[in-house]
């Protein structure tokens, strides 16, 4: 395997991976942290339970689906990078624009349960755990870095011709 390919390969892996974290963390954020956060002394049982009497519901399997689509989407990019033979640097900025991606998915996955919340508990909705910022955060980084990657790949594959 050429160094080329196995950077390819190691980069669509780490991209992959990277995206499952970021998924199982904001499922962690939606379905635990935050319903706890937003009923501090109650177990997640008591605050499913009072949700329940209220008619609303936490919406975990919703969740966990949506969250689930965008590592379906990795590896679904890693095997067509891999298998392509794309170079390493079109699979970082592939991989980063999922994980850029991340932060709107997150937002669209909590609405359902932070509204639900808000109406059960009286308490701002979406996602309010501590934890949510660093998943933001990367998918901030993610944005800079797919746009600052992706030029640098246009710029280095293209010959300057000065003209005069």
């Amino acid at each position: 395997m050429t160094s080329s390919r196995r950077g390819t390969v190691l980069i669509s892996i780490g991209g992959a991976l990277a995206v499952a974290a970021y998924a199982v963390w904001g499922a962690v954020q939606i379905t635990i942290l935050t319903p706890l956060a937003a009923a501090p002394g109650l177990t997640l049982r008591e605050i499913r339970e009072e949700m329940a009497a209220v008619g609303e519901s936490p919406s975990d399997a919703a969740v966990v689906i949506f969250l689930t689509l965008g590592v379906v989407f990795a590896a679904v990019v890693a095997l067509i990078v891999i298998r392509a033979r794309v170079q390493a640097g079109v699979a970082a900025v592939l991989f980063l624009a999922l994980l850029m991606l991340g932060g709107p998915a997150l937002f669209v996955a909590s609405f359902g349960p932070g509204m639900a919340l808000a109406d059960t508990f009286g308490v701002a909705g979406g996602v309010s755990a501590p934890g949510v910022a660093p998943l933001y955060a990367v998918s901030a980084f993610a944005g800079v870095g797919c746009i600052v990657l992706g030029v640098a790949l246009a710029v280095r594959s293209r010959p300057i011709t000065v003209t005069i």
